[in-house]
């Protein structure tokens, strides 16, 4: 009897002990925030909750988005036994051990056993194996936490037998929730404290789409603005200064809506178009800090390895697609090193503004009325009666003749003289500025 007293009251004691993202974990599916995609009716998740079915499911996301509550909430709502191992410090022995323990339970008692493994990626394929009869004879029903891409880190017999569900970073309504609720809840600070607008813009930056992270800095907050004083005082007001100090990170005066966010990717462009590397990297670090939607970076990085680099060196476009592509892909902030790559490129890349030039010149022209009619000769021929109407009579193909290019007018008539495109002789272009002297030439009929 007193090994059990004293086994409450130590739970009691480690209660009020957790961190605050633990003690803030939702209850049920409807307390959850973010994974809409995942939550909503009728979708994977809640159905098999719902129904309360025996399942096998893996959580690939990044940290912080919800893949050990989720899996904790569903114990709760299903009533199963939850058990959870770390692949970090857990083996095979550990594995069957859990699975033979499952089955006695359900054997027993009829008692269900819901087995989350965090970081399953971690497992080599021996231990990954030694789920799958508890998985394919649903002895347990299996949740799987991975950061890693599932498709190269998940024995190929595991990840066939399971649901693959994709959570996402959270959004910054879904980070600010968090903190309202930690703020008002009695699980949380229960109203003792209150975050100025700028602390909690901070927080929200600095959380990173993480909502532990964001739980865990204002906890840390809490903890420098000092406590609370008696019953029915006023709450601590945390502001920025406190986080700052709790998190040592310097809060990024930056408003994206405003000033700062137009002076500071101005200044971004101009150090890339200016050859300035240096700089360029120290914009790119402050929006980096400030929270900049890193999709954003990348697509002015995209923008402008045709603008201001274009013909002069082609692979710079092919640095910044990729680039974008790996936000997409590994997220941040891995991915601020594929910016910062792609950054020092066109920084360093011979600068030609050719291409903007050329086709905004062509445009010009279309919208001041110089259009002209196709010619004749370029006109489709392939429908009937196209050949009446002399349509395509007197094309040239120009595959038919030596080097490719024939003498022929391509341009309305009106247009006929019109050179959109001037390279300049830096880098690449001017190897392409010679090759199209040269074609201009025979297009021109001077050979």
């Amino acid at each position: 009897m007193s090994e059990t007293l004293f086994d409450d009251a130590g739970s009691e004691a480690a209660k009020g002990q957790e961190p605050l993202a633990v003690r803030m974990r939702p209850r049920t599916l409807d307390e959850v925030v973010g994974q809409r995609h995942l939550l909503g009716a009728g979708s994977p998740l809640r159905r098999l909750v719902e129904d309360d079915a025996p399942m096998s499911v893996f959580l690939w996301g990044p940290p912080g988005t919800g893949k050990t509550t989720l899996a904790t909430v569903v114990s709760r709502v299903t009533e199963r036994r939850f058990v959870e191992l770390s692949a970090v410090n857990a083996g095979v022995k550990d594995v069957r051990a859990v699975v033979d323990e499952a089955r006695r339970r359900m054997g027993m008692h009829g008692t269900r056993t819901l087995l989350f493994v965090d970081e399953v990626h971690r497992f080599n394929k021996t231990q990954q194996d030694a789920l799958l009869p508890a998985v394919e004879n649903r002895w347990v029903s299996f949740i799987g936490a991975t950061t890693e891409n599932p498709f190269f880190s998940v024995v190929s017999p595991l990840l066939s037998r399971s649901l693959l569900l994709t959570l996402e970073s959270l959004d910054e309504d879904d980070v600010r929730a968090l903190v309202d609720r930690a703020l008002t809840d009695e699980r949380g600070l229960g109203g003792r404290y209150t975050l100025t607008e700028e602390a909690a813009d901070h927080l929200v930056r600095l959380a990173g789409g993480d909502g532990r992270r964001s739980l865990t800095y204002l906890e840390a907050g809490a903890l420098v603005a000092g406590a609370p004083g008696a019953s029915g005082a006023e709450p601590v007001t945390i502001t920025a200064e406190h986080i700052e100090r709790a998190v040592d990170r310097h809060a990024v005066r930056y408003d994206r809506s405003g000033d700062q966010h137009y002076d500071v990717i101005s200044a971004f462009i101009k150090s890339m178009r200016g050859s300035d590397p240096d700089a360029a990297l120290h914009y790119l670090a402050r929006m980096f800090e400030a929270g900049e939607d890193p999709r954003f970076i990348a697509r002015r990085i995209v923008v402008h390895a045709s603008e201001d680099v274009g013909m002069a060196d082609p692979t710079a476009l092919q640095t910044a697609v990729a680039a974008a592509q790996a936000v997409d892909l590994i997220g941040m902030p891995e991915a601020r090193i594929n910016l910062a790559q792609a950054v020092i490129h066109i920084s360093l890349a011979p600068k030609s503004n050719s291409v903007i030039t050329a086709v905004d010149s062509a445009i010009a022209d279309v919208r001041a009325g110089r259009i002209g009619q196709v010619p004749g000769h370029l006109r489709d021929g392939h429908y009937k009666g196209a050949a009446e109407l002399g349509h395509g009579k007197g094309y040239r193909n120009a595959h038919d003749f030596p080097g490719g290019v024939v003498a022929q007018q391509h341009a309305p008539d009106e247009l006929a003289d019109r050179e959109y495109y001037r390279p300049t002789a830096h880098g690449a272009e001017r190897r392409f500025g010679e090759v199209l002297q040269r074609i201009r030439g025979v297009l021109k009929g001077g050979g």
